[in-house]
């Protein structure tokens, strides 16, 4: 998805930056602590988050004033829950929005349950993620934190605040993926600086509540608690009591848990969050994103297996195997071929480049041939569903295919990896003009040669 397009709106000499991505028929924002409208999208899994939301809304999204793309506050102030309501009404009103999901994550929480509360005709419903109706401890919540805990938690934060330190401890779950630490940190410096954070999480923990507004709720609310397990045990900045609190004070509240080991959902699973939103919202599961991608692929099979097996026992067969296994291995990776899977007794792998794959598989069946074992194969290019590290699609399919017609040490391949390779080494002999089971038309079918 590209980048959306940055907007302002204009509250009394303030500006506050908005987004708009997707045309769903329901109005969705999606607001957490510290975004930045253009840093957020090249954090990957944000992005992607982010996609998956719009899939199924017009989503919205703000920086509130005080961080972001928005206007900051003077050195040591901080907004308040009148401030927050104020910029939200003026987003909805500038994206002629009569009626949304309000979905918020961490922080925000009391502010989003009063706005939701004091403004019904504007909220349609509420998602509250790893959130709070207050945070500070007091009579009849004990659990909350205790002065002594937010200052020592509020110096921890503004200590490391922009550094790729925090940002690992804030997200264990990304050990060892350095490039989407590196672009967090990158947001988190971006969205404020460590005294602008300081001031506006302080206030926010010692000073909003908004239990009052608890029971004014009438729309559908939605309670998402993420921890290590998915279990609703107690995690260090957001316990589950907080959770637990909102659905015993919220008229028919439901109550999700979801395994989440970071701060935010999206740096987590964030399908199975997005599912869970998009099924509260809608009734059904989010539409999926497609990600495509223009591959040459390869399938390779021993010719006769069964009947190998069966003349040399399961324990010498598993021993063949074992070579094979290893034979192919090392040309894919002499050939810069990517192992998608194996089949059994053979192979299916992708190529950057057709005439890698087409070497590939001639030398595969070469030194298989010294071995006494009869491989082959087939060639296709095309554009392939990426599914994990699985492929899919028509691409994939065609391969098979041709591979299942192609005789003893053969490599088959169709005209379009004829037309795409140009090593002098590789010869192609038409092999006619054949239908290939479940797939339409008849293909013009190639094999190919060293030379």
């Amino acid at each position: 998805m590209d980048i959306p397009e940055t907007n302002y709106v204009s509250l009394g000499g303030a500006s506050v930056a908005y987004q708009v991505v997707g045309e769903g028929p329901i109005d969705l924002v999606y607001h957490h602590p510290f975004c930045h409208m253009d840093a957020q999208w090249s954090v990957e899994p944000e992005a992607h988050w982010n996609t998956r939301l719009a899939s199924f809304s017009r989503l919205i999204l703000f920086d509130r004033r005080g961080c972001g793309a928005s206007d900051r506050v003077p050195q040591g102030g901080h907004t308040s829950a009148a401030d927050w309501e104020e910029d939200l009404l003026a987003v909805l009103d500038a994206v002629g929005s009569s009626g949304a999901a309000l979905f918020v994550e961490a922080g925000p929480g009391p502010m989003a349950i009063e706005f939701a509360a004091r403004h019904p005709d504007r909220i349609t419903s509420l998602i509250l993620g790893n959130t709070s109706a207050r945070w500070s401890a007091t009579d009849g919540y004990e659990f909350g934190f205790s002065a002594a805990e937010i200052d020592q938690n509020l110096q921890f934060l503004t200590d490391g605040w922009g550094t790729t330190e925090l940002t690992r401890s804030l997200n264990p779950g990304l050990a060892g993926n350095d490039q989407v630490v590196a672009a967090l940190t990158r947001k988190a410096r971006a969205s404020c600086t460590p005294g602008g954070m300081s001031s506006q999480v302080g206030h926010a923990w010692r000073d909003f509540d908004a239990r009052e507004y608890l029971s004014q709720l009438h729309m559908p609310v939605l309670v998402i608690h993420g921890d290590s397990a998915g279990g609703g045990t107690d995690t260090s900045w957001t316990p589950n009591s907080h959770s637990s609190y909102l659905v015993s004070h919220i008229a028919n509240a439901r109550y999700a848990g979801v395994a989440c080991q970071n701060m935010l959902f999206y740096v987590d699973d964030a399908d199975v969050v997005v599912d869970l939103v998009a099924e509260f919202l809608t009734g059904r599961y989010a539409p999926k994103a497609v990600e495509r991608k223009l591959t040459t692929v390869l399938f390779t099979d021993i010719v006769g297996s069964t009947e190998r097996a069966v003349t040399l026992g399961d324990r010498q067969w598993r021993h063949v195997l074992d070579e094979h296994d290893a034979l192919v291995r090392l040309q894919l990776g002499r050939f810069g071929g990517r192992e998608v899977k194996t089949t059994g007794d053979g192979f299916l792998a992708c190529f950057d480049a057709p005439s890698d794959a087409v070497l590939c598989a001639l030398e595969i069946a070469r030194s298989a041939g010294k071995m006494g074992i009869e491989i082959r194969s087939g060639v296709h290019a095309g554009e392939c569903e990426l599914r994990g590290d699985d492929l899919a699609g028509l691409t994939v399919h065609v391969a098979a295919r041709i591979e299942a017609i192609a005789g003893p040490g053969e490599v088959l391949t169709s005209a379009t990896v004829k037309v795409l390779v140009t090593d002098s080494s590789v010869g192609f002999a038409e092999w006619g003009v054949h239908a290939l089971k479940g797939v339409e038309g008849n293909w013009p079918l190639f094999a190919a040669t060293a030379t």
